[in-house]
């Protein structure tokens, strides 16, 4: 995808996203990813705790910080949610259920990005509103399918706390649209606030498609083909997601600091069939 990119728009895109990243909008970067690892991990610890297997907000915080710096610098952009999901099943003796805890908390926060991709669907170009419409109601028919089909876990892991994960899902959305709009402005862009807001929110469900190269590829085409509808040209889409390739990168580097951390500390190791926690002590 990024060849074809190449190919299509020329590498000057490119070479001006990496060129125009400026140092105020790496500090903005790096202080609203902070805020928003925060939510996240304030979120993951909910759901894991629904499926028996919770973790303090302090150790979520850094394996989330460690999975964002493994998601930005390996192939399909995935690699650190599956490490924090195994590890942590691992350390709390339920390695299922550790994954499952991971997968149910990154699901829920493309599930309220969907629907905030929904409600800003009257903001695209009319050129992108069908498209964005057709993609996202089969996003919406998948995630009522897994529903149905698991929802003894879904009443189990959101049943009481399901207003906070949305809650915290909405604020990480919005703090990732923030940084979408100031690579935009870093960029040069002076379209509406709201028409980037939309923008981005179409981009980034894109990015989480697990087919890029650290994340790069499909961000680049999503915000190629939705500039350009947009009527902002398909270099100025790329140049934009190369700056918030940039930023996202430099924003997730505290995760280096926890990269080789000691484990988190679990209240105890979860026993098969439902039975009590027995309280052990967790490697180094």
């Amino acid at each position: 995808m990024l060849a074809v990119l190449v190919l299509r728009v020329g590498p000057q895109p490119f070479l001006d996203g990496l060129a125009r990243t400026d140092p105020r909008a790496i500090a903005y970067a790096l202080v609203v990813t902070a805020a928003t690892t925060a939510c996240c991990a304030r979120r993951w610890s909910l759901v894991a705790g629904g499926l028996g297997v919770g973790l303090p907000f302090g150790p979520a915080y850094r394996a989330c910080y460690r999975a964002q710096v493994l998601n930005a610098t390996l192939p399909g952009g995935v690699a650190g949610d599956v490490h924090r999901g195994y590890r942590h099943g691992r350390d709390a003796g339920a390695l299922g259920r550790g994954l499952r805890s991971v997968v149910w908390d990154r699901a829920s926060g493309q599930a309220v990005q969907v629907a905030l991709a929904v409600a800003c669907v009257p903001l695209l170009p009319a050129a992108l509103r069908g498209w964005a419409l057709g993609v996202l109601a089969v996003v919406v028919l998948v995630a009522v399918v897994v529903l149905v089909a698991a929802r003894r876990e879904a009443v189990a892991v959101l049943g009481g706390v399901w207003p906070e994960v949305v809650l915290l899902s909405a604020l990480a959305a919005v703090g990732h649209g923030t940084v979408f709009v100031v690579a935009a402005r870093t960029a040069g862009v002076s379209a509406p606030t709201s028409d980037l807001v939309a923008l981005a929110l179409v981009v980034l469900l894109v990015s989480a498609i697990p087919l890029g190269i650290a994340g790069w590829g499909p961000r680049e085409g999503a915000a190629a083909g939705a500039f350009g509808a947009a009527g902002l040209g398909a270099a100025t889409g790329v140049e934009v997601a190369v700056v918030y390739g940039v930023l996202s990168l430099v924003a997730t580097l505290p995760g280096l600091l926890v990269l080789r951390g000691r484990r988190a500390a679990h209240p105890g190791r979860a026993m098969e069939g439902g039975r009590t926690w027995a309280n052990v002590p967790t490697s180094s």
